[in-house]
């Protein structure tokens, strides 16, 4: 049974709201009502009707206020004998929908992949995403509903122009089978997955560029890890205290892919580690924080678990220690980058130790260039002197905080206590709650003098009073008749003059035959390898291994061995050996030596270590950011000078023209 407008019978009545062919609407609404109620016995008011045989004309519904229509809104419908065949008008509605948005779709997709087509398609996309029409869902409940919901909704009222473009709802019916048949098709192909629309995948037109093995990068090689043109560091931060702060692991590294070497990793792991940015302080911190009664856990310790962790996340300090035998020159090298900015590391270290022997008569013209080679970034924080041995304590000049009074002690071995060229110094300092002793020696020259030097050892252990007044970390680990007990980390480095036990011939054939770094047959002949397996020597102590050719005895300004009358043979004199009372806690990153400095008879060798270091109290004297400050400024300002003239030589160069005569 349908209506005389052509629209099937529905089990409601719909009284719309619309202003847009109100009347007409509301009219037809009344008709559907009538024409329901006679079907139904006459048992049920129409809502809104009176009780009239005869319908409202059309000039009476033209009169109803808005206040009549919405009281007619709020009179109760009522739900009569649901149709008994719903005709094709309601389902060619919804594939008229479905249809109207897969054009969208298509014209968006193919303005995407039309050259000549400039217009922007964005929009188009993010509109098309339409699921596929469900006839099970719950349809308008009339004709009327329908026509409004095209108009009211946003998916009908964006494809409403192109209904009109194409005649109207009115056209509905003479192309309702022509629809259903080609929106059927597209449903069982395979332009939807999942009711959301994908574009083809694309491919890349050439094939990318495989990627580096190797992380490291001389680019990247700075001596500061704070400074804002390294634009590498923001992609690394700490959670916790969301700032730009991070450690990089080697399981990390090697966990994401990427294949990197070992002193790559450490040298990230060291810098990273290091990078922070201040945060900003509350006033109430400001008010109640003291750190006399900071403790190992609290939240306002200075030397505490919070302080370590916004430093160094993973708790690892590089640690740059080098010894040189300077033999008393008065010239110094001219560039001592080598020495302590090596290029295997692309970025330096966070403490730098330097010890020399027979250091050069102007001790602060040498501590002068220490400071223009490492830059600004850097201060002095110890040095001290016995006779000739001297050494120099560097830290990053942000670290200063956290270290506590530095001190110092001497131990003269020869029996003439006036000659001042051998013996040991040691400098000592706790560093957050870690305890550190570096101590330079100069032991008892001599091929056979192992005996002496041993002796110079044992004299030293006993004899070297520190630490002075900062405490011991671990009291119960101490031992009064050894320094070396007193303290976490302990680095020990000079020239111990310890020989190879062979003559020279022998080792020269053996250097001939391994020109490069296979030198395990020249250490099975040397004496402190010897002496530290036996105990006798260096108890407790570590070195790592040997990669480097011998670094004595060199013709000065050249790389050929001794060649004067004596022919002394080659031998490994300075070493670096070190002790950690826990487990694990040093470890060694580089051992070498420096070849390309030539002004002395000995080559100078140094050592890179990664050190944890432990959160401590704040009970101990602490250093408040004393540094060398004079000589801060002189070495600044030489660096300035030195890089100023550099760039007037490289410009002259360029403009100046070279004429040749013939």
């Amino acid at each position: 049974m349908s209506t005389p407008n052509g629209f099937p019978q529905h089990s409601r009545v719909c009284v719309t709201r619309s202003m847009e062919g109100g009347a007409v609407q509301d009219l037809q609404a009344k008709k559907a009502g009538k024409a329901a109620k006679k079907e139904a016995g006459g048992n049920t008011a129409i809502p809104g009707e009176s009780p009239q045989s005869g319908g409202t004309p059309v000039s009476e519904t033209l009169k109803l206020l808005p206040e009549e229509l919405k009281a007619s809104m709020k009179s109760k419908s009522f739900t009569p004998r649901p149709p008994r065949k719903p005709r094709l008008e309601r389902a060619a509605s919804l594939d008229e929908k479905s249809w109207r948005r897969w054009r969208r779709f298509r014209t968006s997709q193919e303005s995407l992949t039309d050259p000549n087509d400039t217009s922007s398609s964005n929009g188009s996309l993010q509109e098309a995403s339409p699921s596929p029409p469900n006839r099970g869902r719950e349809s308008p409940c009339h004709p009327c509903c329908q026509q409004n919901s095209l108009h009211s909704s946003p998916d009908a009222s964006e494809a409403s122009p192109v209904g009109k473009s194409r005649g109207g709802t009115s056209d509905l019916g003479k192309r309702a089978s022509e629809i259903s048949s080609a929106f059927g098709g597209l449903l069982r192909g395979k332009a939807f997955t999942g009711g959301k629309p994908r574009l083809s995948q694309i491919m890349p037109a050439r094939p990318l560029p495989p990627m580096e093995l190797n992380v490291a990068s001389h680019t990247l090689r700075t001596a500061n890890r704070i400074d804002s043109d390294c634009l590498d560091y923001p992609h690394y931060s700490q959670r916790k205290f969301g700032r730009v702060s991070s450690s990089l692991s080697d399981t990390r590294l090697h966990g994401n892919g990427v294949v990197c070497d070992n002193c790559s990793t450490d040298s990230m792991k060291s810098t990273f580690s290091g990078s922070t940015l201040l945060t900003p302080i509350r006033a109430k911190d400001v008010r109640s924080r003291s750190y006399l009664e900071g403790s190992l856990l609290a939240s306002g310790a200075l030397l505490g678990a919070e302080e370590l962790s916004r430093y160094f996340p993973d708790r690892n300090v590089g640690i740059f220690v080098a010894t040189w035998n300077m033999q008393g020159q008065k010239e110094l090298p001219v560039n001592l980058d080598d020495f302590l900015l090596p290029t295997d590391p692309d970025y330096a270290q966070d403490i730098y130790v330097i010890g020399v022997q027979e250091g050069c008569p102007d001790r602060r013209e040498w501590e002068i260039r220490l400071q223009e080679t490492l830059g600004p970034h850097y201060v002095l924080l110890y040095s001290a002197a016995h006779g000739v041995l001297y050494m120099s304590v560097f830290i990053r000049r942000d670290l200063i905080w956290f270290c506590s009074e530095v001190e110092y002690a001497t131990v003269t071995t020869r029996i003439v206590s006036q000659i001042k060229t051998k013996g040991a110094l040691g400098i000592s300092f706790t560093f957050f709650g870690t305890s550190f002793l570096f101590i330079t020696s100069h032991f008892t020259s001599g091929d056979s003098k192992v005996n002496e030097r041993k002796l110079d050892y044992n004299k030293t252990i006993q004899a070297l009073t520190l630490p002075k007044n900062v405490p011991d970390t671990n009291p119960y680990r101490s031992c009064s008749s050894d320094v070396t007990t007193r303290f976490d980390e302990v680095f020990w480095f000079g020239d111990f003059n310890f020989r190879l036990n062979k003559d020279r011939e022998t080792v020269d054939s053996i250097l001939n035959q391994n020109p490069d770094t296979d030198v395990s047959r020249l250490l099975v002949y040397d004496q402190l390898t010897s002496e530290m397996s036996r105990g006798s020597i260096f108890k407790g102590f570590q070195e790592a291994d040997i990669h480097f050719r011998p670094s004595y005895k060199f013709d000065i300004g050249k790389d050929s061995y001794d060649t004067t009358s004596k022919q002394r043979t080659p031998s490994y004199t300075d070493r670096v050996v070190f002790r950690s009372r826990y487990k694990d806690d040093i470890q060694a990153v580089k051992y070498s030596s420096c070849p390309v400095i030539r002004t002395s008879d000995h080559r100078p060798v140094f050592a890179l270590f990664r050190v944890k270091v432990r959160p401590g109290r704040d009970n101990i004297p602490l250093a408040a950011g004393q540094f060398d400050r004079e000589l801060y400024l002189i070495g600044i300002k030489r660096r300035i000078t030195r890089e100023l003239q550099k760039r007037r030589e490289q410009k002259d160069q360029k403009s100046s023209s070279i004429c040749s005569i013939s």
